[in-house]
Protein backbone atom coordinates (compact mmCIF):
# COMPACT_ATOMS: atom_id res chain seq x y z
CA UNK A 1 0.00 0.00 0.00
CA UNK A 2 1.67 3.07 -1.12
CA UNK A 3 1.29 6.77 1.18
CA UNK A 4 3.38 9.15 0.07
CA UNK A 5 4.03 12.62 2.04
CA UNK A 6 1.09 14.38 1.82
CA UNK A 7 -1.39 10.90 2.40
CA UNK A 8 0.57 10.37 5.78
CA UNK A 9 -0.06 13.97 6.58
CA UNK A 10 -3.23 13.25 5.98
CA UNK A 11 -3.26 9.48 7.99
CA UNK A 12 -1.35 11.57 11.12
CA UNK A 13 -3.98 14.36 11.27
CA UNK A 14 -7.28 11.92 10.87
CA UNK A 15 -5.74 9.93 13.39
CA UNK A 16 -5.55 12.74 15.95
CA UNK A 17 -9.38 13.77 14.93
CA UNK A 18 -10.38 10.28 15.57
CA UNK A 19 -8.69 10.78 18.81
CA UNK A 20 -10.20 14.14 19.68
CA UNK A 21 -13.61 12.39 18.26
CA UNK A 22 -13.22 9.27 20.70
CA UNK A 23 -11.91 10.32 24.19
CA UNK A 24 -15.41 12.02 25.23
CA UNK A 25 -17.33 8.55 24.34
CA UNK A 26 -15.87 7.38 27.53
CA UNK A 27 -17.10 7.87 30.94
CA UNK A 28 -13.69 8.75 32.63
CA UNK A 29 -13.89 12.14 34.37
CA UNK A 30 -10.53 13.58 34.11
CA UNK A 31 -10.54 17.36 33.32
CA UNK A 32 -8.94 16.82 29.92
CA UNK A 33 -10.94 14.29 28.73
CA UNK A 34 -14.18 16.26 29.52
CA UNK A 35 -12.68 19.26 28.25
CA UNK A 36 -12.98 17.78 24.57
CA UNK A 37 -16.60 18.45 24.34
CA UNK A 38 -16.49 21.66 25.06
CA UNK A 39 -14.92 22.93 20.66
CA UNK A 40 -17.50 20.46 19.18
CA UNK A 41 -18.54 23.14 16.76
CA UNK A 42 -14.75 23.55 16.30
CA UNK A 43 -13.76 20.37 15.92
CA UNK A 44 -16.61 20.18 13.45
CA UNK A 45 -15.47 22.67 11.56
CA UNK A 46 -11.63 21.38 11.27
CA UNK A 47 -13.03 17.97 10.67
CA UNK A 48 -15.08 19.34 7.61
CA UNK A 49 -11.98 21.25 6.47
CA UNK A 50 -9.55 18.10 6.37
CA UNK A 51 -12.69 16.09 4.86
CA UNK A 52 -12.66 18.66 1.84
CA UNK A 53 -9.11 18.76 1.36
CA UNK A 54 -8.95 14.91 0.99
CA UNK A 55 -11.18 15.13 -1.57
CA UNK A 56 -9.50 17.61 -3.10
CA UNK A 57 -5.72 16.71 -3.17
CA UNK A 58 -5.59 12.66 -2.39
CA UNK A 59 -5.51 10.53 -5.41
CA UNK A 60 -9.09 8.70 -5.99
CA UNK A 61 -7.86 6.00 -7.53
CA UNK A 62 -6.23 4.97 -3.96
CA UNK A 63 -8.13 3.15 -2.00
CA UNK A 64 -6.69 4.62 1.50
CA UNK A 65 -7.74 7.79 0.42
CA UNK A 66 -11.32 6.62 0.15
CA UNK A 67 -10.62 4.93 3.71
CA UNK A 68 -9.54 8.17 5.15
CA UNK A 69 -12.80 9.90 3.58
CA UNK A 70 -14.76 7.38 5.25
CA UNK A 71 -13.18 8.41 8.91
CA UNK A 72 -13.37 11.36 7.91
CA UNK A 73 -16.94 11.54 7.04
CA UNK A 74 -18.04 9.44 10.38
CA UNK A 75 -16.18 11.60 12.57
CA UNK A 76 -17.65 14.62 10.99
CA UNK A 77 -21.60 12.74 11.49
CA UNK A 78 -20.35 12.02 15.18
CA UNK A 79 -19.59 15.68 15.56
CA UNK A 80 -22.70 17.01 14.12
CA UNK A 81 -25.14 15.04 15.66
CA UNK A 82 -24.74 16.99 19.01
CA UNK A 83 -24.02 20.24 18.03
CA UNK A 84 -26.98 19.81 15.33
CA UNK A 85 -30.25 20.49 17.44
CA UNK A 86 -28.67 23.91 18.43
CA UNK A 87 -28.87 25.03 14.67
CA UNK A 88 -32.54 25.77 12.53
CA UNK A 89 -31.77 22.77 11.35
CA UNK A 90 -33.77 21.56 14.43
CA UNK A 91 -37.46 21.61 15.23
CA UNK A 92 -37.51 23.76 18.45
CA UNK A 93 -38.19 22.09 21.65
CA UNK A 94 -39.56 25.24 23.66
CA UNK A 95 -42.86 27.17 21.53
CA UNK A 96 -42.73 30.33 20.68
CA UNK A 97 -44.59 32.45 23.04
CA UNK A 98 -47.97 34.08 20.93
CA UNK A 99 -48.85 36.76 23.31
CA UNK A 100 -46.74 38.90 25.64
CA UNK A 101 -49.01 38.50 28.81
CA UNK A 102 -46.59 40.69 31.50
CA UNK A 103 -48.47 39.40 34.24
CA UNK A 104 -47.28 35.89 33.58
CA UNK A 105 -44.30 37.10 32.18
CA UNK A 106 -40.22 36.24 33.70
CA UNK A 107 -37.70 37.68 31.90
CA UNK A 108 -33.90 36.95 32.90
CA UNK A 109 -30.48 38.38 32.39
CA UNK A 110 -28.03 35.29 33.69
CA UNK A 111 -24.38 37.37 33.93
CA UNK A 112 -21.44 35.75 34.50
CA UNK A 113 -19.18 38.92 35.93
CA UNK A 114 -15.35 38.04 35.89
CA UNK A 115 -14.56 39.16 39.15
CA UNK A 116 -11.72 41.55 37.91
CA UNK A 117 -13.60 42.96 35.80
CA UNK A 118 -14.75 46.80 36.56
CA UNK A 119 -17.08 47.79 34.35
CA UNK A 120 -20.42 47.42 36.36
CA UNK A 121 -21.64 50.26 34.87
CA UNK A 122 -21.34 48.14 31.42
CA UNK A 123 -23.82 45.64 32.89
CA UNK A 124 -25.51 47.80 34.94
CA UNK A 125 -26.59 49.50 31.06
CA UNK A 126 -27.80 46.64 29.63
CA UNK A 127 -30.13 46.21 32.91
CA UNK A 128 -31.28 49.84 32.14
CA UNK A 129 -31.50 48.57 28.72
CA UNK A 130 -33.24 45.06 29.03
CA UNK A 131 -35.61 46.17 31.84
CA UNK A 132 -35.58 41.75 33.43
CA UNK A 133 -37.47 41.34 36.40
CA UNK A 134 -34.38 39.15 37.75
CA UNK A 135 -30.59 39.79 37.47
CA UNK A 136 -28.30 36.94 38.47
CA UNK A 137 -24.52 37.32 38.51
CA UNK A 138 -21.99 34.87 38.94
CA UNK A 139 -18.26 35.37 40.07
CA UNK A 140 -19.09 38.56 41.69
CA UNK A 141 -17.65 39.95 45.27
CA UNK A 142 -17.84 42.55 47.59
CA UNK A 143 -17.32 44.95 45.41
CA UNK A 144 -19.43 43.93 42.57
CA UNK A 145 -22.29 43.92 45.12
CA UNK A 146 -21.14 47.84 45.96
CA UNK A 147 -22.45 48.50 42.13
CA UNK A 148 -24.92 46.54 42.39
CA UNK A 149 -26.49 47.68 45.19
CA UNK A 150 -27.57 50.87 43.46
CA UNK A 151 -30.01 48.64 41.46
CA UNK A 152 -31.78 47.97 44.51
CA UNK A 153 -34.53 50.96 44.16
CA UNK A 154 -35.94 48.83 41.52
CA UNK A 155 -34.79 45.57 42.27
CA UNK A 156 -35.63 45.31 45.87
CA UNK A 157 -35.76 41.57 46.54
CA UNK A 158 -31.97 39.97 46.37
CA UNK A 159 -29.95 37.37 47.29
CA UNK A 160 -26.35 38.16 48.36
CA UNK A 161 -23.16 36.03 48.41
CA UNK A 162 -20.11 37.99 48.22
CA UNK A 163 -16.96 35.69 47.55
CA UNK A 164 -13.63 36.64 46.63
CA UNK A 165 -12.63 32.75 45.26
CA UNK A 166 -14.82 33.36 41.45
CA UNK A 167 -17.76 31.80 42.76
CA UNK A 168 -19.35 34.59 44.57
CA UNK A 169 -23.33 35.24 43.76
CA UNK A 170 -26.11 37.61 43.69
CA UNK A 171 -29.51 38.21 42.90
CA UNK A 172 -31.71 41.28 42.21
CA UNK A 173 -35.41 40.83 41.20
CA UNK A 174 -38.05 43.47 40.68
CA UNK A 175 -40.42 40.37 41.40
CA UNK A 176 -41.03 39.17 45.20
CA UNK A 177 -38.81 36.30 45.61
CA UNK A 178 -40.38 34.19 48.87
CA UNK A 179 -37.76 31.98 50.92
CA UNK A 180 -34.81 32.36 49.44
CA UNK A 181 -31.97 30.22 50.53
CA UNK A 182 -28.43 30.38 49.65
CA UNK A 183 -26.81 26.34 49.55
CA UNK A 184 -23.09 24.44 48.90
CA UNK A 185 -24.72 21.53 47.46
CA UNK A 186 -21.02 19.89 46.74
CA UNK A 187 -18.02 21.90 47.30
CA UNK A 188 -18.30 24.08 51.02
CA UNK A 189 -16.98 27.30 48.54
CA UNK A 190 -18.91 27.25 45.89
CA UNK A 191 -22.84 28.24 47.10
CA UNK A 192 -25.92 28.15 45.20
CA UNK A 193 -28.83 30.22 45.40
CA UNK A 194 -32.58 29.00 45.46
CA UNK A 195 -36.11 30.71 45.47
CA UNK A 196 -39.53 31.20 45.01
CA UNK A 197 -40.19 33.92 42.69
CA UNK A 198 -43.93 35.36 42.57
CA UNK A 199 -45.19 36.57 39.28
CA UNK A 200 -47.86 39.28 39.18
CA UNK A 201 -50.17 36.91 38.16
CA UNK A 202 -50.05 35.41 41.55
CA UNK A 203 -48.42 32.20 40.34
CA UNK A 204 -44.86 30.93 41.59
CA UNK A 205 -41.86 29.80 40.28
CA UNK A 206 -39.47 27.92 41.86
CA UNK A 207 -35.79 28.91 40.81
CA UNK A 208 -32.41 27.47 40.77
CA UNK A 209 -29.28 29.38 40.64
CA UNK A 210 -25.76 27.65 40.30
CA UNK A 211 -22.09 27.98 39.24
CA UNK A 212 -20.80 24.87 39.58
CA UNK A 213 -16.41 24.20 39.28
CA UNK A 214 -15.29 23.30 36.83
CA UNK A 215 -12.72 20.45 35.47
CA UNK A 216 -9.78 22.17 35.20
CA UNK A 217 -6.20 21.92 36.09
CA UNK A 218 -6.95 24.76 38.40
CA UNK A 219 -9.63 23.80 40.03
CA UNK A 220 -11.17 20.32 39.84
CA UNK A 221 -9.10 17.40 39.00
CA UNK A 222 -12.13 15.87 37.70
CA UNK A 223 -15.74 16.68 36.69
CA UNK A 224 -17.37 14.68 39.60
CA UNK A 225 -18.18 17.68 41.55
CA UNK A 226 -19.31 19.77 39.04
CA UNK A 227 -21.55 16.75 37.93
CA UNK A 228 -23.28 15.69 41.07
CA UNK A 229 -24.39 19.58 41.50
CA UNK A 230 -26.30 18.57 38.40
CA UNK A 231 -27.83 15.77 38.80
CA UNK A 232 -29.05 15.86 42.66
CA UNK A 233 -30.55 19.35 41.20
CA UNK A 234 -32.20 17.10 38.13
CA UNK A 235 -33.84 15.01 40.98
CA UNK A 236 -34.81 17.37 43.07
CA UNK A 237 -36.80 19.06 40.95
CA UNK A 238 -38.84 16.28 39.20
CA UNK A 239 -40.33 16.15 42.53
CA UNK A 240 -42.00 19.82 42.01
CA UNK A 241 -45.61 19.78 41.10
CA UNK A 242 -44.62 24.00 40.08
CA UNK A 243 -42.86 25.73 37.36
CA UNK A 244 -39.13 24.99 37.72
CA UNK A 245 -36.15 27.18 35.88
CA UNK A 246 -32.62 26.29 36.51
CA UNK A 247 -30.13 28.56 35.42
CA UNK A 248 -26.35 29.76 35.84
CA UNK A 249 -23.20 29.77 34.57
CA UNK A 250 -22.78 25.34 34.58
CA UNK A 251 -19.10 25.30 33.22
CA UNK A 252 -20.67 23.03 31.07
CA UNK A 253 -21.54 23.13 27.84
CA UNK A 254 -25.21 22.44 26.47
CA UNK A 255 -24.30 19.47 24.03
CA UNK A 256 -21.72 17.19 26.65
CA UNK A 257 -22.96 14.23 28.12
CA UNK A 258 -23.51 15.17 31.57
CA UNK A 259 -25.78 18.16 30.73
CA UNK A 260 -27.60 15.78 27.82
CA UNK A 261 -27.75 13.69 31.05
CA UNK A 262 -29.21 16.27 33.63
CA UNK A 263 -31.87 17.28 30.96
CA UNK A 264 -33.01 13.15 30.67
CA UNK A 265 -33.31 13.27 34.62
CA UNK A 266 -34.67 16.41 35.06
CA UNK A 267 -37.41 16.32 32.01
CA UNK A 268 -36.40 20.15 31.96
CA UNK A 269 -36.45 21.71 28.16
CA UNK A 270 -33.99 23.62 26.57
CA UNK A 271 -35.05 27.05 24.31
CA UNK A 272 -31.84 26.87 22.52
CA UNK A 273 -32.94 23.92 21.01
CA UNK A 274 -33.71 24.76 16.97
CA UNK A 275 -32.89 28.50 17.47
CA UNK A 276 -29.23 28.45 17.98
CA UNK A 277 -26.21 27.85 19.80
CA UNK A 278 -25.83 31.50 21.87
CA UNK A 279 -22.46 31.22 22.55
CA UNK A 280 -21.59 33.24 25.85
CA UNK A 281 -18.05 31.90 26.38
CA UNK A 282 -15.37 33.15 25.39
CA UNK A 283 -16.32 36.84 25.16
CA UNK A 284 -12.89 37.74 23.46
CA UNK A 285 -11.94 34.84 21.01
CA UNK A 286 -15.03 34.11 18.61
CA UNK A 287 -13.51 30.81 17.16
CA UNK A 288 -12.88 29.78 20.71
CA UNK A 289 -16.77 30.05 21.77
CA UNK A 290 -19.33 27.72 23.38
CA UNK A 291 -22.55 27.59 25.56
CA UNK A 292 -21.36 27.73 28.55
CA UNK A 293 -24.15 29.80 30.37
CA UNK A 294 -28.35 28.18 30.40
CA UNK A 295 -31.28 28.35 31.03
CA UNK A 296 -33.44 25.49 31.46
CA UNK A 297 -37.08 25.90 32.36
CA UNK A 298 -40.16 23.03 32.97
CA UNK A 299 -42.62 22.71 30.17
CA UNK A 300 -44.85 25.29 31.73
CA UNK A 301 -43.26 28.25 29.62
CA UNK A 302 -43.30 29.55 26.14
CA UNK A 303 -40.75 31.47 24.53
CA UNK A 304 -41.29 35.13 23.90
CA UNK A 305 -37.17 36.30 23.59
CA UNK A 306 -33.53 34.58 23.89
CA UNK A 307 -30.54 35.98 23.10
CA UNK A 308 -26.51 36.89 23.82
CA UNK A 309 -26.47 40.68 24.89
CA UNK A 310 -23.24 42.53 23.79
CA UNK A 311 -20.04 42.50 26.04
CA UNK A 312 -19.39 44.24 28.90
CA UNK A 313 -15.75 43.53 29.86
CA UNK A 314 -16.14 39.98 31.19
CA UNK A 315 -15.35 36.42 29.17
CA UNK A 316 -18.44 35.87 28.96
CA UNK A 317 -21.48 37.31 27.60
CA UNK A 318 -24.90 37.62 29.17
CA UNK A 319 -27.74 35.42 28.28
CA UNK A 320 -31.08 36.78 28.43
CA UNK A 321 -33.87 34.92 28.80
CA UNK A 322 -37.91 36.30 28.30
CA UNK A 323 -40.36 33.26 29.26
CA UNK A 324 -44.68 33.46 29.18
CA UNK A 325 -46.09 30.98 31.95
CA UNK A 326 -48.83 29.24 29.85
CA UNK A 327 -51.21 27.16 31.95
CA UNK A 328 -52.73 25.38 28.75
CA UNK A 329 -48.95 24.67 27.71
CA UNK A 330 -48.60 22.27 25.34
CA UNK A 331 -44.58 21.41 25.16
CA UNK A 332 -43.84 18.27 24.55
CA UNK A 333 -41.31 16.23 26.60
CA UNK A 334 -37.60 17.26 25.52
CA UNK A 335 -37.57 13.58 24.27
CA UNK A 336 -34.47 12.40 26.43
CA UNK A 337 -34.88 9.42 28.87
CA UNK A 338 -32.97 7.78 30.98
CA UNK A 339 -32.33 4.65 30.76
CA UNK A 340 -31.06 2.34 33.34
CA UNK A 341 -27.67 2.29 32.85
CA UNK A 342 -27.78 6.45 33.18
CA UNK A 343 -29.24 6.21 35.93
CA UNK A 344 -26.91 4.10 37.46
CA UNK A 345 -24.23 6.16 36.09
CA UNK A 346 -25.85 9.42 37.84
CA UNK A 347 -26.29 7.17 41.54
CA UNK A 348 -22.57 6.27 40.79
CA UNK A 349 -21.40 10.07 40.58
CA UNK A 350 -24.21 11.00 43.46
CA UNK A 351 -22.93 8.41 45.50
CA UNK A 352 -18.39 9.64 44.85
CA UNK A 353 -19.29 13.10 46.10
CA UNK A 354 -21.64 11.91 49.48
CA UNK A 355 -24.22 13.83 47.42
CA UNK A 356 -28.29 13.75 47.77
CA UNK A 357 -31.29 15.57 46.29
CA UNK A 358 -32.37 16.04 49.86
CA UNK A 359 -29.48 18.78 49.71
CA UNK A 360 -31.13 20.61 47.25
CA UNK A 361 -33.40 23.79 48.85
CA UNK A 362 -37.01 23.24 47.88
CA UNK A 363 -38.83 26.04 48.79
CA UNK A 364 -41.88 25.81 47.68
CA UNK A 365 -42.38 24.05 50.60
CA UNK A 366 -41.07 26.18 52.82
CA UNK A 367 -43.09 29.79 52.02
CA UNK A 368 -42.71 32.45 54.49
CA UNK A 369 -45.40 35.20 53.85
Amino acid sequence: MHFDFMSATFLIITIILVVLTLLPICRYEAWWIRSLEFPRLQLFLVILTIFILELLLLDSSLIQTWGLVAIALLCLGYQAWWIVPYTRLFPVEVKTADTVDNKNRIKIITANVLMPNRNAKGLIALVHEYQPDILVTLESDIWWQAQLDNLETAYPYTIKCPLDNLYGMHVYSRIPLMNSQIAYLVEPDTPSMHTLALLPSGHKIRIHFLHPAPPSPTENKESSERDAALIITAKSVTETGIPVIVTGDLNDVAWSKTTRLFRKISRLLDPRVGRGMFNTFHANYWFLRWPLDHLFHSKHFTLRNIQRLRGFGSDHFALLTELILKSDNDNTPNGLNADTDELSWANAKMNDENADKKDVPQPEKHVVG
